[in-house]
Formats: C-alpha cells, structure tokens, sequence
C-alpha cells in the first residue's frame, strides 16, 4: 500500500529549508525509522539514476529556478558529473551510519525519532522533517 508524505530538509543554521516541502511517495509502509531511511534513500538513488540516464541536449534553468536556487545558496543545472550508477546497499548503509553518529536527526509529525529500531505509526500526509548536522571545520583558537 502507497503512503503519501510531505518532507522538508533543514540545515542547522540556515532560516530557510534546503528543500522545500515536497510530496513524497512510499511504496510500503515503513515499521520503523530504519525502514523508512531505507526507504527514502532508495527513492533518491533511483532519481538519481533516473536523472543520469536523461542525458537533456541543452540544459536551461528559468528565471524562477534561479531565484529558488538562489535562495538556497547554489545555482546549477542539476548535472550528474559521475557517470558510475550508485550502489543502493552502500547509500543505504552510509544513511543508516550517519543516522548513527548524529549527523542528521529525523521527526514525523514535530516528534524525534531517535533509534533505528523505534516502531513508526505512519498515516496517509503525515510531514517528515530532516535537519542536518554542519560540522565546523578550523582551528580551535
């Protein structure tokens, strides 16, 4: 059975979300936190593949997506420099280890999900929240 979410990324230190709110289909129902980044990983893979597999004759971008990418601090045409397709067990494992450390937390509907293993009650547009961690770089004085 599909569920319907609506995600939006935030970056720690940043008033304005990475990613806009955007709908998000899921194809089973997750159980838990480590089902759902599986999930949700494995959907961005196949984007991902999707979009190097559109090989577009001449990129443009609208004065709109400018001004959105703009906002957001970058503005690119989307390309896919690596032409190598990604391995979704190492994507998956490498979400699942940055959940573990801390880099990025998650909440569904204003509330933390903080163990992998931790059962999910998901229902039909229920909003997901992922804030990622920036690590600081430098000197320590």
């Amino acid at each position: 059975m599909d569920v319907r979410l609506y995600v939006t990324v935030k970056s720690l230190g940043k008033r304005k979300p990475v990613l806009e709110r955007k709908e998000l289909l899921l194809g089973r129902t997750p159980a838990t936190v480590k089902e759902l980044i599986e999930e949700v990983v494995l959907q961005q893979v196949q984007g991902l593949v999707d979009r190097q597999g559109r090989g577009e004759v001449l990129p443009f971008l609208t004065g709109a997506e400018i001004g959105e990418q703009g906002e957001n601090g970058k503005v690119g045409f989307g390309t896919v420099y690596n032409g190598e397709p990604p391995v979704a067990a190492e994507a998956v494992a490498a979400a699942l280890l940055a959940f573990e450390d801390g880099l990025y937390k998650v909440f569904l509907q204003e509330r933390e999900c903080a163990l992998l293993e931790e059962p999910l009650q998901i229902g039909e547009g229920d909003e997901l929240v992922f804030i990622r961690f920036t690590m600081l770089a430098g000197r320590l004085w």
